[in-house]
């Protein structure tokens, strides 16, 4: 079985073009960074087919789409978390994760108590949504698509609507998260710690294209910040000031 995520798409939304293809490892942590109406969460929503555009997507080895089919998203065994958690109202967070869970019937995929140990939600389990903080939604949210027990994790900006302090909660989870499990993730984001944190490649786009790969945890001859603008590469170098980093000396005060 090939361990690569393939696709080649094209469409036309309105006024907008994406045209987006791309390699990538079947596993690890994949960021799709850019500016604002650059097509990342159309790319996103394109892979999980809840949005149509033309050609092929294969995933370690199994075609969703192509020129002759068109898997929904119920079977492409995509999981995805939004900006926004989205929790049913009506259940408890068990009843959220077993719901999850049930849908994925007998899948392949990490276990309910697992999931809830590796997130820190055993202690939230008997709780309603509106109880809970917007740090533990969006966890929450996190371990549902992770019972979803999906072939590819898709993360839309999952830290873009907390404030800082939740975001310092959340980050922990997510790197857990990303030593545990062997599943691949794409995740766009605006914010370049987070990248910094998580990635182990980064893609940057731009007007519905997408740039070439570029390794973030190997050394070799790519420059992770090649891809940051400069305003991303400036909030990097305000967060190492806030950290207590000498810049002209390059360590900690």
């Amino acid at each position: 079985m090939s361990e690569e995520i393939r696709f080649e798409l094209s469409a036309l939304f309105g006024g907008f073009r994406l045209d987006a293809r791309a390699v990538i490892p079947a596993r690890g942590v994949t960021a799709i960074m850019g500016s604002s109406g650059s097509g990342k969460t159309t790319l996103l929503r394109c892979l999980a087919g809840l949005a149509r555009a033309e050609g092929r997507v294969s995933v370690a080895g199994e075609v969703w789409q192509d020129a002759g089919r068109f898997r929904p998203t119920h079977e492409r065994g995509v999981g995805y978390v939004f900006q926004e958690a989205s929790l049913l109202p009506h259940l408890s967070v068990k009843g959220n994760l077993a719901f999850a869970a049930r849908r994925a019937g007998a899948r392949a995929g990490p276990r309910f108590e697992e999931v809830a140990a590796m997130l820190g939600l055993e202690r939230l389990l008997g709780r309603s949504p509106e109880a809970l903080s917007g740090g533990e939604r969006q966890r929450v949210a996190i371990a549902r698509a992770l019972l979803s027990k999906p072939a590819l994790l898709l993360m839309d900006e999952p830290l873009s609507s907390l404030d800082a302090a939740s975001k310092a909660e959340v980050l922990p989870y997510l790197e857990q998260l990303h030593r545990s499990l062997s599943l691949p993730i794409l995740y766009v984001s605006h914010d370049a710690l987070e990248v910094a944190r998580l990635a182990d490649r980064v893609i940057r786009m731009e007007a519905g294209r997408l740039g070439p790969v570029i390794s973030h945890r190997t050394a070799g001859d790519a420059d992770p910040l090649a891809v940051l603008n400069p305003e991303q590469v400036r909030a990097l170098a305000r967060a190492a000031l806030a950290a207590g980093l000498d810049v002209e000396q390059g360590s900690p005060q």
